[in-house]
Formats: C-alpha cells, structure tokens, sequence
C-alpha cells in the first residue's frame, strides 16, 4: 500500500508527461527515470504550521501519480533528508545535543549540499567515525551502530521504508579506509531509496509532523529556496535550482527542496506553491552519465507538471 491513492486523471496526465519527455530526450531510456507525484486537493493540510494531529494528518486521503517510485536508486544527496529528519528525532529524544557546530552543519548539509556537513551528522547520528579498517570484532560493532539510521526508518512501520538503506556518508572522492569496506566489495552496502520513500518522508516534512511540529518547521526553512537569478549562487557547480526541478518554475512560485546528482544521476525532491493553484510534492530520479550532465531534463519535467497542475 501506497500513501497516496492512485487517480485516473493523475495517471493519464503523469504518463503522458512522460510520453512528452521520452521524445523531446530519446537517449532517456524508460528504465533511467522515476517519478512520485502528489497533488494537495482543498482544503490544503500541508504547511499551514503543523495545525493538525498526526492522526489527522495521516488520515486525510490524498491522490497521486508514479512511475518506477518502488525502484530502489542510488539517491546521491537526497538522501540528506533522512539524516535531517533522524537527526531532529535525536535531538527530541535527548540521544543527542545540540551545539553550534552540529547546527552549522546541518544548514551546510541541506542548504550548501555539504558533504563534509554530512559526514559529522552520520557520526552524531551513529556514535561512529570514518577512518582506518578494523579488525573483525570491533568492526562489527561499528556497522551495527552504522545501521541506526536504517533501523529507526523501520522502526516507523511505513511500507516505503521497508526497502531502503541508508546508513552511508556522501563523499567526494570516495569512501576509504573502513568506509570504504562497509560499502561492500561491489558496493552492495551502498545507500538506495525509492522516489515514494522520499515522498512520504517530505510529505511528513510539509505536513508538519516529522518528529514534531516545531522541528517540522525549522526542517522546512532549511529546504526552501529562492528562485530569483540575483539570490543563486555563482560560485559553486550546482545550485539546487538550475538544472533542477525550480528551473522549470516560474519566479514567483515558492519551492522547498533538496537535489542530488553525481556523475551517474542527477535527482530532486520538492514542494511546490505555484500562485492560485494547488500545492504539490514531486520527486524525479534520473539515473545514467549523459543525463546526469543534463541540466535540461529535470527543468522540463517540472515545467510540464506546473502546467498540467495549473489545468486541474
């Protein structure tokens, strides 16, 4: 079971979106993209504060489109969304503390995509640290505390949950030492989600009932973006807007968001306000070299999804 149900015109209208971008990028195989797409009907019970009970909250029927959205993929730095929802589970629970540099890192994580933000917030979140191979005892030990992470996501009960890992760090180079041997010798051990998984933990987000209300919120205000040229970045390679899912909007929507890519996929997930219309969660994994250097897919699919909900 999904947590959304399926909808007639969301699937007419999803699968021809996808139709309409397999022919505008026929190098796009139909196995190199997945799509999880949520329409928020009136009344809206997203980002309005965390006013409603969780039991509320989950309880309320919403409709929604995918394509490929149980595939397991290679999540690259969307995966950053979940160490930030576990990492305020931490705090709220008193398994870890707060300070200035787990505060800076957590900005750097979501807001710069920092990979070494990262790497201290899997450790706080772990109780481990990278470094050289263990011998086979304490090495054992520490892949079990590695493995937190995957066990409080289980630990929720969601179905979307069931199939994912991700108890890895985001690197630049590549893992070493012990973490490099806690990837695998094919790298099996390497983090994998699915588009609905990073679905219904944004939709938790907006919703306001991640961990808490409060949380929920300072969670949200590290997602959003500005799409204004004068506010991105000129400084840095990517800047989760271009090339991604908030290139395709028109200014004055309202984007929440955490993208992804290496030189293998390049991935978004965000909610989006489009003026006088309904609000909508939409993730969109692409995966293979030549695609993962595009920065027009992701612009285009978004593009056409603004204006298929702008027709609703």
């Amino acid at each position: 079971m999904i947590f959304f149900n399926k909808d007639e015109q969301l699937e007419n209208l999803g699968n021809g979106i996808l139709e309409t971008t397999w022919s505008a990028f026929g190098m796009l195989a139909r196995n190199q993209i997945a799509l999880t797409w949520i329409v928020y009907d009136p009344p809206v019970l997203v980002n309005t504060g965390g006013a409603l009970t969780p039991d509320a909250f989950w309880n309320h029927h919403i409709r929604g489109f995918t394509y490929r959205g149980f595939e397991r993929i290679y999540p690259a730095s969307v995966v950053k969304l979940f160490y930030l929802v576990a990492v305020n589970e931490w705090l709220e629970r008193g398994m870890a503390q707060t300070s200035k540099e787990l505060e800076r890192a957590l900005r750097d994580m979501i807001v710069e995509s920092s990979n070494d933000a990262t790497s201290l917030v899997v450790d706080v979140l772990s109780g481990t640290t990278s470094g050289p191979e263990l011998p086979a005892a304490p090495f054992e030990t520490w892949k079990y505390q590695r493995h937190i992470i995957n066990r409080y996501y289980q630990s929720l009960g969601w179905e979307e949950m069931q199939t994912i890992n991700v108890c890895q760090k985001t690197w630049c180079d590549g893992p070493y030492g012990r973490e490099r041997a806690f990837y695998g010798e094919m790298l099996d051990n390497r983090n994998m989600v699915t588009t609905n998984a990073i679905a219904k933990l944004l939709h938790s987000i907006i919703g306001g009932v991640a961990v808490s209300s409060g949380r929920s919120q300072a969670m949200m205000a590290l997602l959003k973006r500005s799409l204004k040229p004068d506010d991105l970045p000129t400084d840095v390679e990517e800047d989760q807007v271009t090339g991604f899912l908030g290139g395709g909007l028109p200014q004055d929507s309202q984007i929440w968001s955490k993208a992804g890519w290496t030189s293998q996929v390049r991935h978004d997930a965000a909610y989006i306000e489009l003026p006088n219309q309904r609000p909508y969660l939409l993730v969109v994994f692409t995966e293979g070299k030549a695609h993962a250097k595009s920065r027009d897919i992701l612009p285009f699919v978004s593009k056409l999804i603004a204006q298929a909900v702008s027709n609703l």
